[in-house]
C-alpha cells in the first residue's frame, strides 16, 4: 500500500514522513486471521459515507456479535440495526465508498476497514475491502456493554437543524469520545476515533467547534483526506441512553503554535464549521456503562 498526496503532505509538515513510510507496511488489502477473530465478537462500528452533495457522514452501526461477517479475506457482510431510510443507505446507493472503524471499548482495540460497498437484499451491506489495519489503543475510554440487542426499543426519533442548540453544546463539551469521517475523492472514505477528557472539544459558537489532535500513529489518514477535501462528519454517541448526534461540515487543520497552548498535549487543532446536524433519539438498542479514562489522555 502507498499513501496519497494529502497524507504525504501532512506527514511531511509534521516531520514524520520516514516513520510513516515504515508503518505503511501495516496496511493490507486482506482481512487477516487476527482481524477475522476480532470481528466475530464486535457490536460497534462507525461508518463513513458520502452523500449526493459531497458531504461526509459518520454513522453508527450496531448489532449482535457476528453482525459483521467475514465472507472471505476481502469481503465483509454487515447485518446492522439500522433504519430502512437511514442516510447511510441513500449515500451508498449513490457512492459506494465506505470507511469502517470497528471498535472494542472494553479491550481498547480498533480495526480500520475501507473499501467499496453494495446494498444487498434485506438491507445487508456487502463490503469489498481495499484497506485493513489495526490502530493503537490510545485515547480509548473503557466502556462496558450493559444491554444486549432488545426488541423493546422505543421507535427512533430524528431531528434536523442547522445550528447547535444548548443541549447539543452541553453534550459536545461533556463528551470524552467522538468519531470523525473523512473522504478522498479517488482513494475513498475513512472513519477514525478521537478521545480525551471531557472538555477536549470546545464549542466556539453555534456553528463552530475546535478540538485538539494528540500524538497518534503518524499515518494521518484523516488529516491527509482533509488536506484534499475539507468535508468531514462528526459523530457523538450518548452511550448511556443510545442517542446519536451527527454533524456535517468543513474541517480545517490549524498548526499555529500560539493557539495550541490552550489545549494540553495538542500537536495540532481542528476547526470544524457545522453545516447540518442530525440528532437521533434511540439510535441503537445497546447501552454502555463508563469504566475508566485512557491513561494517556493529556491533562
Amino acid at each position: 500500500m502507498s499513501f496519497h498526496s494529502g497524507e504525504i503532505a501532512v506527514q511531511t509538515q509534521a516531520g514524520v514522513r520516514e516513520e510513516a513510510q515504515r508503518l505503511c507496511s501495516l496496511i493490507g488489502n486482506v482481512i487477516k486471521p487476527a482481524a477475522q477473530e476480532f470481528l466475530r465478537t464486535q457490536q460497534l462500528v462507525i461508518a463513513s459515507t458520502v452523500d449526493t452533495e459531497g458531504r461526509v457522514w459518520a454513522s453508527l452501526l450496531t448489532g449482535k456479535p457476528g453482525f459483521v461477517q467475514v465472507l472471505n479475506q476481502q469481503i465483509l457482510q454487515i447485518d446492522a440495526f439500522l433504519l430502512s431510510d437511514d442516510l447511510l443507505y441513500h449515500n451508498l446507493h449513490n457512492n459506494p465508498q465506505i470507511g469502517l472503524l470497528v471498535i472494542d471499548l472494553v479491550n481498547r482495540r480498533r480495526l480500520r476497514l475501507n473499501g467499496k460497498a453494495e446494498i444487498q437484499p434485506g438491507g445487508k451491506i456487502k463490503v469489498n475491502i481495499e484497506q485493513a489495519f489495526f490502530n493503537c489503543p490510545k485515547y480509548i475510554q473503557v466502556r462496558h456493554l450493559e444491554t444486549g440487542m432488545t426488541e423493546s426499543l422505543e421507535n427512533p426519533v430524528i431531528f434536523t437543524r442547522e445550528a447547535l442548540n444548548q443541549t447539543d453544546k452541553y453534550w459536545i463539551t461533556q463528551a470524552d469520545t467522538f468519531f470523525i469521517a473523512s473522504s478522498h475523492p479517488e482513494v475513498g472514505a475513512d472513519a477514525s476515533h478521537r478521545g480525551g477528557y471531557p472538555g477536549f472539544v470546545q464549542v466556539v459558537h453555534s456553528n463552530k467547534l475546535v478540538f485538539p489532535d494528540y500524538a497518534g500513529n503518524n499515518m494521518f489518514q484523516t488529516f491527509g483526506n482533509l488536506a484534499v477535501n475539507a468535508g468531514a462528519g462528526l459523530l457523538f454517541i450518548d452511550f448511556e441512553e443510545g442517542h446519536t448526534l451527527q454533524l456535517v461540515g468543513k474541517a480545517e487543520v490549524i498548526w499555529d503554535a500560539e493557539r495550541l497552548s490552550d489545549f494540553a498535549g495538542a500537536r495540532r487543532l481542528v476547526e470544524f464549521e457545522v453545516e447540518q446536524i442530525l440528532e437521533t433519539r434511540n439510535a441503537t438498542p445497546l447501552r454502555w456503562r463508563f469504566g475508566e479514562y485512557s491513561p494517556v489522555n493529556p491533562e
